[in-house]
């Protein structure tokens, strides 16, 4: 009983900033998002607004289709990066690309945005160059395919930080039994290894779609706000460089975290099916 006392008063300063930091802030936006300053009551009027609203509506589906688009190609490169690191071993190169992941995970915002413009704006040095050997024909850094390189970009460090732990739970025997039974490579990660990997996979995902929707330095850096995302907007709601009326922008927020609510529930269906099937 003393032990279970000790632990809680140790637990005590992180319950306090996590209620301080986390749940305080959430409660007092889902509560500001049901104020409507255009009628000046309570209500559901700011909702209302945002889901009859063009605009609103442009923002919520560029930043589903950047997040989504991104998050997957940063998934797939990530599991398949994470795969080669694991099959060449402890060399000096395996530790070199992990000291490097590591490094460009929390390469983000400005200095990213910066560095994309040198190397794929309008007169990059890697766009002319690919220009000039007919590789590229008007790609433009500033577009929805733009931002969907520069999104994937720093989605798959964290996307192989993520999965390299997870290709230990596939053991070398599997394959190896796999191959003796006649299975070849498609069959075996058809059948073992994706199964297996799928909860890994799935929650990688998650937070990488996460990750994406809730960028905010990066685009704004690239685009001066000039792309219609939600986060922009929510940040233009709150600053009032259109018009001031945060409690628009909480309830831009509110209906992202209902998003995300919602993703992570038909994630918790999909992994309870994949343990029934498994079982």
């Amino acid at each position: 009983m003393k032990a279970k006392w000790l632990a809680a008063l140790f637990m005590l300063p992180f319950a306090i900033f996590f209620i301080a930091f986390q749940l305080a802030p959430l409660v007092w936006v889902a509560v500001s998002s049901f104020y409507s300053e255009t009628y000046e009551q309570w209500g559901l009027g700011n909702y209302t607004d945002i889901l009859t609203s063009s605009f609103y509506l442009q923002a919520m589906r560029f930043s589903l289709d950047i997040s989504i688009w991104s998050s997957l190609f940063g998934l797939l490169i990530a599991m398949v990066g994470s795969y080669s690191l694991r099959q060449s071993g402890r060399t000096r190169l395996h530790d070199f690309v992990m000291s490097f992941t590591n490094m460009t995970s929390n390469f983000a915002g400005v200095p990213l945005a910066f560095a994309f413009v040198i190397l794929l704006g309008l007169n990059g040095c890697l766009t002319l160059l690919l220009k000039k050997y007919g590789v590229i024909d008007g790609f433009n850094l500033y577009s929805r395919d733009g931002l969907i390189v520069l999104y994937t970009y720093f989605q798959i460090p964290l996307g192989v930080l993520l999965l390299y732990p997870a290709f230990d739970g596939l053991r070398e025997e599997w394959r190896e039994s796999a191959a003796l039974l006649g299975a070849g490579r498609w069959r075996y990660w058809r059948y073992i290894g994706l199964p297996v990997m799928f909860p890994a996979l799935m929650g990688t995902f998650i937070i990488l779609l996460a990750n994406a929707l809730g960028a905010y330095a990066t685009v704004y850096a690239l685009t001066s706000g000039n792309f219609n995302v939600v986060p922009i907007r929510i940040a233009a709601l709150v600053s009032g460089d259109i018009s001031l009326d945060p409690n628009m922008g909480s309830a831009l927020a509110m209906l992202l975290v209902v998003l995300m609510v919602f993703i992570t529930l038909i994630h918790q269906w999909l992994l309870r099916r994949s343990y029934l099937n498994v079982r």
